[in-house]
């Protein structure tokens, strides 16, 4: 059971609600021909349920407008049809949309929805031939506690975000401090290798210049002074090892400077390694694959590799596709996932890595950055970088 929660949640938010929609549009379908037409003509109360269902397929993005195609189905079904309280669907309808106008809507606007709904209900009640005091109490309660649930909903859900984001930004200030520390403790074993190389080379050189003095009167005592100055270098030599090894260990996460750039033809690894971290993600490759000026080559990797990280940050272990296209003039990169996303598009920060730095590098090349969220729930990134050198507009990094 939880497997099969875990790949429901992996689903993006569209395609629930599109589910969600077709559900109940059968239901009310159903709901229909059970109870029968009577004066009114069958296919009109059909279309009435359409009115009232399909809208929850884009609640999320149209929600004042699927809101009000609710209620006007709902309220035209009771004035020029029959009794639309008779029905379930519809009640559980207002009650969903109710919810969705305090979860997804604005400020005012919200509270319009809000207006909306309770409007509606109470037209409904008007219009329906048997009416109690309860009527016009209970629906228009229940409607406004789901609308107050969809309001709490929400704060809970961007102040999760808030934390969220502000865990994120501790742990990178987090990691920038342990990175300057760093940076200081290299400098200070720099400063100590200058000053053990320098004694040791000017010991060297004084017993050199002695022992190059000596050399015709006093053959031993010059051999000698070559001994010392063999020691004295070997001793040198020991300590840079010694202060160097305490650099390598430091950085052994980095890549050794004098190893080849990565290029597009390691994508494949990449997302290897991701999918190995606990990302779901899965690469498209289409066209064919064309050789690369070296700077071009990385730009294209660096997109691909922050991409992948973007999600491993914030997708939340939800399905990503990469998508490389090579076209006749241009390679499009493009990684899509399904998670929540970040709370705020993150386009860098006081560090100026990620994001930013990855739209400076395609601009270097002359292309295009897209980075933002998607409609429906997730993250995209996509990046156009022109094949033809004579396209491309080679700009300066600030």
């Amino acid at each position: 059971m939880s497997r099969l929660w875990r790949q429901v949640r992996m689903t993006s938010p569209l395609a629930r609600d599109r589910v969600c929609a077709a559900v109940l549009f059968v239901v009310a379908q159903i709901e229909v021909l059970s109870m029968g037409s009577g004066d009114a003509p069958l296919w009109a109360l059909m279309l009435a349920a359409v009115g009232y269902t399909v809208p929850f397929a884009f609640r999320r993005e149209h929600t004042l407008a699927a809101v009000c195609i609710v209620i006007a189905s709902v309220v035209a079904e009771s004035a020029l049809l029959t009794d639309a309280t008779r029905y379930f669907v519809p009640f559980l309808g207002a009650m969903l949309f109710s919810y969705s106008a305090g979860a997804y809507l604005e400020g005012r606007i919200a509270y319009a929805g809000l207006a909306i709904m309770v409007g509606g209900i109470l037209t409904v009640t008007v219009l329906s031939p048997s009416q109690i005091a309860g009527d016009y109490i209970f629906p228009t309660c229940f409607g406004a506690i789901a609308w107050l649930a969809g309001r709490g909903v929400r704060t809970r859900t961007r102040l999760t975000e808030e934390l969220h984001e502000a865990a994120v930004r501790e742990q990178e200030a987090h990691e920038l401090q342990a990175l300057r520390a760093a940076s200081d403790e290299r400098r200070r074993i720099a400063r100590e290798m200058h000053d053990v190389v320098a004694h040791s080379v000017s010991v060297m050189v004084v017993q050199a210049g002695g022992a190059r003095r000596i050399l015709d009167r006093d053959p031993a005592r010059a051999v000698a002074a070559a001994a010392q100055i063999e020691r004295t270098g070997r001793e040198a030599l020991a300590e840079m090892r010694r202060l160097l090894g305490v650099i390598h260990r430091e950085d052994d996460d980095e890549h050794d400077a004098r190893a080849p750039q990565p290029t597009m033809a390691g994508v494949g690894a990449l997302v290897a390694r991701a999918k190995e971290a606990g990302l779901p993600v899965e690469l498209h490759v289409d066209g064919e694959k064309r050789t690369l000026p070296a700077g071009l080559d990385l730009a294209a990797f660096r997109v691909v590799q922050e991409g992948l990280t973007n999600a491993l940050k914030y997708a939340d272990h939800a399905r990503t596709d990469v998508h490389v296209r090579w076209g006749e003039r241009e390679l499009e990169l493009e990684i899509l996932d399904r998670g929540p996303g970040p709370a705020r598009e993150r386009m860098g920060g006081e560090d100026g890595h990620g994001l930013v730095g990855m739209r400076e590098r395609v601009k270097l090349y002359g292309g295009e950055l897209e980075a933002g969220r998607r409609r429906g729930g997730g993250f995209r990134i996509r990046a156009k970088l022109p094949l033809v050198a004579g396209e491309a507009k080679v700009e300066a990094v600030a």
